[in-house]
């Protein structure tokens, strides 16, 4: 049975001609674009709700956002609208969502996601961005930065540095950061913090096969760091370097904390594993494929092909959706996401 698209303006719905939606992730917006006949009058759209769901009969929509953008032709109307996750790092305009962190109003002291819910309240941005899923402590998580957070800052640069600091040492080869996306409750846009997935020891959500729903496979092509900074406990450092790396494929820098080491040495070692557990990453994969509109960032799914080189499991990254008289999706997959400041600055908006 195909799916029938939906999409709503303010909770009604609209008569589209095509659209696409496209989630980037890493730290990044989800945006839906679609077009309106010019048959129907509409006024102001500037920050009306917009709401797209796969299928009609869905109980929650893949995309809640507001519109931040028209463009009107003699034909129709282009509607641009842009998730939470967008106006968590842009206010939902040109001027980007800012914080003041002072010694009266600060998040000393909090875990990352009682930070998380303080600095949206704090930017006045808990109308489009609800903390529910956060609120409590997670143990995953741990507590905020050591160096209290002062002055004037984004809201990203101040969520960046949250969760830079917590690092999930039970794989001492590649630190498991935290991952920072949003999802929906069937009502209202939800942040979310939660690990990031292990392609090796989490749930499947979804199997590819070349015979039954693979039209295309696309490499892409990305650097490793080869110039890695590694800062240990009571400020000692260590720096990896590997002089051939960075000949043939230029200096990438990478810099994280680990608060367990305790020499430069132990560092400089840590480093090297870094490096190393990178270079065995250097492929993403662009998949064209005929299903998996649900699926989500983070999210476990398995290739299977008849090249030994491409079959294993993946996790993913973003996903890109063309609406029309038929469905087309793409997803962005990789066997194992870059470390923690790579892929924090990786696809910043």
């Amino acid at each position: 049975m195909s799916k029938v698209p939906r999409i709503t303006i303010d909770g009604a719905d609209v008569e589209f001609i095509q659209g696409s939606y496209v989630l980037p992730g890493n730290f990044s917006s989800a945006n839906l674009e679609f077009i309106l006949p010019d048959g129907q009058k509409w006024g102001d759209m500037w920050n009306k709700e917009v709401t797209f769901f796969v299928d009609k009969g869905d109980s929650k929509p893949i995309f809640r956002g507001w519109i931040n953008r028209t463009k009107r032709t003699f034909e129709n109307l282009t509607v641009y609208a842009e998730d939470a996750m967008g106006f968590l790092l842009k206010g939902g305009d040109m001027h980007t969502a800012t914080v003041a962190l002072t010694n009266r109003e600060n998040i000393d002291g909090l875990t990352v996601g009682a930070a998380a819910v303080k600095l949206i309240e704090l930017a006045k941005l808990d109308d489009k961005v609800k903390t529910d899923y956060i609120r409590d402590t997670s143990p995953r998580i741990g507590t905020v930065q050591k160096k209290p957070l002062r002055g004037e800052m984004t809201v990203a640069q101040a969520l960046k540095t949250l969760l830079q600091r917590p690092i999930n040492l039970a794989d001492q080869d590649l630190p498991r950061p935290n991952i920072l996306k949003v999802g929906d409750d069937g009502t209202n846009a939800q942040l979310m913090i939660e690990l990031q997935a292990d392609v090796n020891t989490d749930p499947i959500q979804h199997i590819y096969t070349e015979q039954t729903n693979i039209v295309k496979i696309n490499i892409i092509n990305r650097k490793p760091p080869t110039y890695i900074v590694v800062k240990g406990k009571g400020g000692v450092k260590g720096t990896f370097t590997h002089d051939g790396a960075r000949a043939a494929l230029d200096t990438n820098y990478l810099e994280v904390v680990n608060d367990n080491l305790d020499s430069p040495a132990a560092c400089k070692e840590f480093g090297a594993r870094l490096y190393q557990a990178n270079l065995a990453d250097i492929y993403e994969y662009g998949v064209e494929v005929t299903d998996g509109f649900y699926l989500a960032e983070n999210e476990v799914i398995r290739i299977q092909t008849n090249d030994e080189d491409y079959s294993g499991n993946y996790r993913i990254l973003g996903k890109r959706i063309e609406i029309g008289n038929n469905y087309k999706v793409g997803i962005i997959i990789n066997r194992k996401a870059p470390t923690l400041i790579e892929y924090l600055e990786s696809r910043d908006n």
